[in-house]
């Protein structure tokens, strides 16, 4: 972009670009992906933080928290104010180390405090409740935490199996009443073999590997510390590994680890609608992103009770080891419309010789239709610049859906400077959505603005481009169209860049890549032919025009009908040769309200008009092209 006041001073347009973000009220409140929703998980008797060695050292239990990163820790054995623990609040001292919130629950008054249980968790919960369990040689207590995704429970149940039975009774009412995942962790002086755990296990999955003792903790023979799940609410919680860690001193009890993973609820799995990519050669491509790894595919035909399947495959195996995924349609008919729908289950664990998955998710149908071969009628929308003006996207949108038309060119500056991959799958899935991408293909041309920023380099992977380049030709019916990426507008050694540009190169190729165009037989051979770039070759007023000293002479005697550009944000068109162009060239408007512009470019047989309107409905310009003879026969302006 540029316009008069910001010409050749950087600085000024890059404060622009910061205030053009706040256009956008969807930008700045992204919510961050949660590709990998797990959780970490311990179960520790700290025996009042008194290790084997005769030591009370909460900063060698704190650490243990820290290095195995764990998500949530539920202690038992924990004083608060003890005359043993010199008065101190020991969660609270073990949660400062750790970096965790504490939240204590009293069993019974002891040594002048307190002594029960304790959770120490990443995020604060949202709620807690301390439930009174039965206990004849102490009182027991249940701490009971609600997170966004989960409850957990801490306990440490009695001695006595009557007491145990008795808890457990308690439990299960409570974990009845609960809407989430419900994990259960602590002490349960009971053996795997026991009734105790038996009757557990009717109602709750054991996460962690009953293999492995945990007590004593210098030679463990037993397995007395558990962490479990609730069935009836545990469908969507994945068990990804259980472990008891090798801490011999600290207590007198070994550490319990479990990981389980919570998988996207149905309805959040995919990120959104599909986009359609790529129509060429009898095939199209349907892009989407998932909340988490899936494995994914599309079922499509031309009715949906005959439905074929496609799935991204790369040496004969399924892609699915990202949550960007694209799905090629390949042997299509022209002209018949064709119904699809994307399939995805989550991949909750993946291993080498296990995998766990979550139920399968389907979409509802869309539609689309490729042209026929040699179809001679296309109508094409043309917009640029809009900067994520959510004002201006709105408003477009809302006056496109009144206009049929068969794809949707996006000429650079619509989905500038992303700064992580989030931001991009925003911006991208927003027009998606707005321009009905699931039904109508979408060109997404590369401007100056989407080179810039952090993840200006891997916005690409969320597109697949004709030729598979930010650069290529295509054709839609008996028309060819080629684009063009000018790359930025300033020199490869601007300080700005920092030396991490090379568009000189670029270019090169590109113009290789534009002598071969020329003489293919897709280009020689077509009705009509336009050319796309979103820094005007000719009409753009900066003194640094590389594109145009390149590429100029290559375009010399090229039989372009229309050459569609932007960057300016200001509306122009310029007839053949009025200022040395070889063809037509339009240029189109900005992103503010009263200078956008959008071209609606209609071809009916041999003869293709060219309409420029702004938003107030004024017409700019009306174009007839008489392709027979390949010139304009009339013009309005």
């Amino acid at each position: 972009m540029k316009t008069n006041a910001l010409k050749g001073s950087f600085v000024r347009g890059a404060l622009l670009g910061g205030l053009l973000g706040v256009f956008s009220s969807s930008l700045s409140a992204q919510e961050k992906l949660p590709v990998e929703n797990d959780l970490k998980i311990i179960s520790y008797n700290i025996r009042h933080g008194e290790g084997l060695d005769g030591k009370t050292d909460y900063v060698r239990i704190a650490r243990m928290f820290r290095e195995q990163q764990a998500d949530v820790v539920a202690l038992q054995e924990v004083d608060s104010v003890t005359g043993r623990s010199h008065k101190k609040d020991v969660l609270r001292e073990v949660a400062n180390e750790a970096l965790m919130y504490p939240v204590f629950a009293k069993a019974i008054s002891f040594d002048g405090g307190s002594y029960g249980v304790g959770l120490l968790a990443r995020e604060h919960p949202l709620s807690v409740e301390r439930i009174a369990l039965p206990g004849r040689e102490e009182a027991r207590v249940l701490l009971l935490a609600e997170f966004d995704d989960y409850y957990i429970g801490c306990t440490h149940l009695s001695l006595t199996p009557e007491d145990q039975l008795a808890s457990l009774d308690v439990i299960r009412k409570i974990a009845s009443r609960l809407n989430k995942p419900f994990l259960l962790a602590g002490d349960w002086n009971a053996l795997p073999e026991s009734q105790t755990i038996q009757e557990i296990r009717k109602d709750f999955t054991l996460l962690n590997n009953l293999k492995q003792a945990t007590y004593p903790a210098n030679k463990p023979e037993d397995v007395i510390d558990y962490i479990a799940v609730w069935k009836a609410t545990g469908k969507s919680v994945v068990q990804k590994g259980g472990t008891v860690l090798p801490d011999t001193v600290s207590s007198d009890h070994r550490p319990v680890m479990a990981k389980v993973r919570f998988l996207q609820p149905a309805d959040r799995l995919l990120y959104s609608d599909p986009y359609l990519q790529n129509p060429t050669e009898n095939g199209i491509t349907v892009m989407f992103q998932t909340r988490a790894m899936a494995h994914c595919w599309v079922e499509y035909g031309t009715d949906t009770l005959n439905l074929k399947r496609a799935v991204a495959l790369r040496d004969g195996q399924a892609i699915c080891h990202d949550i960007e995924n694209k799905i090629r349609l390949s042997g299509l008919e022209g002209g018949k419309p064709y119904y699809y729908r994307v399939c995805a289950r989550e991949i909750g664990d993946y291993q080498s010789y296990s995998k766990a998955f979550g139920d399968t998710v389907r979409t509802s149908f869309y539609h689309f239709c490729l042209p026929a071969p040699g179809q001679k009628d296309f109508t094409a929308i043309v917009l640029n610049d809009m900067h994520v003006y959510g004002k201006l996207e709105n408003i477009l949108s809302a006056k496109l859906d009144s206009i049929p038309h068969d794809f949707v060119v996006f000429n650079g500056d619509c989905l500038p400077e992303p700064s992580d991959r989030e931001e991009a799958m925003a911006n991208i899935n927003r027009l998606a959505r707005l321009f009905h991408g699931s039904s109508c293909p979408l060109f997404f041309v590369r401007g100056n603005h989407e080179i810039r920023n952090a993840y200006s380099a891997g916005m690409p992977s969320l597109f697949d481009n004709p030729g598979g380049n930010t650069y290529g030709a295509f054709n839609w019916g008996d028309s060819r169209f080629i684009i063009l990426d000018c790359g930025e507008d300033k020199p490869d050694d601007h300080w700005v860049y920092y030396g991490l540009n090379d568009f000189s190169a670029f270019r090169e190729d590109q113009a290789d890549f534009l002598k071969k165009e020329l003489k293919s037989r897709e280009f020689t051979q077509a009705s009509c032919r336009i050319l796309i770039n979103h820094i005007p070759l000719w009409g753009n007023d900066y003194d640094y025009v590389p594109c145009q000293k390149l590429w100029g002479p290559i375009l010399q005697h090229a039989p372009i009908d229309l050459n569609l550009s932007a960057h300016t944000h200001d509306f122009a068109y310029y007839p053949q040769g009025k200022i040395g162009n070889p063809f037509p060239v339009y240029v189109g408007g900005g992103y503010n309200l009263d200078e956008a512009t959008y071209g609606i470019l209609q071809k009916k047989g041999e003869k293709m008009t060219f309409t420029v309107k702004k938003l107030d409905g004024k017409v700019l310009l009306k174009q007839v092209f008489d392709l027979k003879k390949k010139g304009s026969i009339a013009g309005l302006r």
